[in-house]
């Protein structure tokens, strides 16, 4: 058999070196830092189920080798994994793949515990690991037949996120690929979890894969080996969750050379990236016919597989009671871009989704399916039709949405969201620090040590 594809990843990420990386992905890795930075900020002020992750940590004890962004107490390295990713994708605001699914929310929380841990890594070394695991993971996700059953970001996510913490301990291409056979044993996540209701776990699930990563890639310091044939095996990664169903060449193709996380995606709004386009096309709507909410009869919503998860059932979807379910639901978050023209991390506080006129705009909406909206690859668009009292009607599909491919956010928008998210964060950050951290990010790989841009020891909490 040829060697497994495990063995070419983690040769490539082995060899890597900064000099070797277009700049496309230096920046991207650059914003994705300040990113994940911003939306921790913004859970710890705005999502009550993180504090049961924090406090287990902080009960736990034990060496203090990192620090929890949330508080700055130091813990064991893999704890402060588990609690520092616990609140990267709490808000659901985290940077994606133009494909969908989240890897950042894992593979930072991992590599930032390690580079404490060790000590003294530079911008560069983290640069190198977190690009060439966003890579890794991008071609797991593009070449696979995914079937939406597992929480990919989750089942594969790990292996990114472990694959880069060993290239933080410096490992070599054997040890990364024993890091990510290790990691098999703690792969997995079920999409129920994602697109049921009424549980807060959706929003935590980071912290499970970035603890996992973080273990695996210090057992594979340590010697333990992994897996030989770890993703092509009979029963290895792909035919357990894909059952056999991948592309080796296309997942081959380019590696080492051409890398996917270049093209990660940035959210303007804190909600599921499914959802955006309908909420970009109501928006359109509004704004290019200057209508105003008063005006509106009823809203249909055209939707394709993925989409109909988040209006069923409709009428739990209409009237969300929980912000990790508002998030899901695609009645709330159109029925929110409507009455306020977007999206921010405010708009999931007890009193907007209780809001009296985005739930009489919840109500209006119906359901039509639409099976040219699938989600087979890219993230699918969003289409619908609004219709007046007047008996006038507009029918609209979302395009240019904030933050996806066709409209990227620039430097200047990623400080705005900084910003908004830390006007609801319950940590502290001076004006100082806050430029001090938007010039590291902007030029990371000049840090010599990059701990202090996740946290500062004089920061305080509220």
């Amino acid at each position: 058999m040829p060697q497994d594809i495990v063995h070419h990843l983690a040769q490539v990420m082995a060899d890597l070196r900064y000099e070797y990386l277009p700049k496309e992905a230096v920046e991207a890795v650059k914003k994705s830092l300040l990113d994940t930075l911003s939306v921790s900020l913004a859970a710890t002020g705005m999502e009550p189920a993180v504090e049961h992750a924090l406090a287990i940590v902080e009960e736990t004890g034990g060496a203090e080798q990192a620090t929890l962004w949330a508080t700055g107490a130091r813990v064991p390295a893999v704890m402060a994994a588990f609690g520092n990713g616990a609140l990267v994708h709490a808000l659901d605001y985290d940077d994606l793949t133009p494909w969908g699914q989240h890897v950042g929310s894992t593979i930072i929380p991992t590599v930032a515990a390690l580079a404490e841990w060790r000590g003294q890594v530079s911008g560069k070394e983290m640069i190198v690991a977190i690009a060439s695991a966003q890579d890794m993971f991008a071609r797991l996700l593009r070449f696979t037949g995914w079937k939406k059953d597992w929480n990919f970001s989750t089942a594969m996510g790990i292996f990114a996120g472990a694959a880069a913490g060993a290239r933080i301990l410096g490992l070599d291409a054997k040890g990364i690929a024993n890091a990510i056979g290790i990691a098999t044993l703690q792969s997995g996540g079920v999409m129920e979890m994602v697109a049921g209701h009424g549980s807060d776990l959706r929003g935590l699930y980071a912290g499970f894969s970035a603890k996992g990563a973080t273990l695996a890639a210090l057992m594979a310091q340590r010697g333990l080996s992994g897996i030989d044939q770890c993703f092509e095996g009979p029963n290895g990664v792909f035919q357990c969750y894909f059952h056999g169903d991948y592309d080796r060449d296309a997942m081959l193709n380019g590696l080492g050379k051409e890398f996917m996380g270049a093209q990660t995606i940035y959210k303007r709004w804190p909600c599921v990236g499914t959802a955006h386009s309908h909420m970009k096309a109501a928006i359109d709507i509004m704004r290019d016919n200057n209508l105003t909410v008063e005006e509106i009869a009823s809203i249909t919503l055209y939707v394709g597989d993925y989409h109909a998860l988040m209006c069923h059932p409709l009428s739990e979807r209409i009237a969300p009671k929980t912000m990790a379910d508002a998030k899901f639901s695609l009645p709330y978050l159109v029925a929110t871009a409507l009455h306020k023209g977007g999206l921010s991390v405010r708009d999931f506080l007890p009193e907007a989704i209780n809001d009296e006129i985005t739930r009489s705009l919840a109500q209006l909406m119906r359901v039509e399916p639409d099976s040219t909206l699938n989600w087979v690859k890219d993230l699918p668009p969003g289409r619908l039709t609004i219709t007046t009292q007047d008996g006038r009607s507009w029918t609209r599909e979302g395009h240019e949405v904030p933050g996806n491919s066709d409209n990227p956010l620039t430097w200047k928008d990623l400080v705005e969201k900084f910003n908004e998210c830390l006007s609801v964060s319950r940590r502290r950050i001076g004006h100082e620090e806050i430029q001090q951290k938007i010039r590291w990010a902007k030029t990371f790989e000049t840090l010599e040590n990059t701990t202090v841009f996740f946290f500062n020891v004089n920061a305080e909490t509220k």
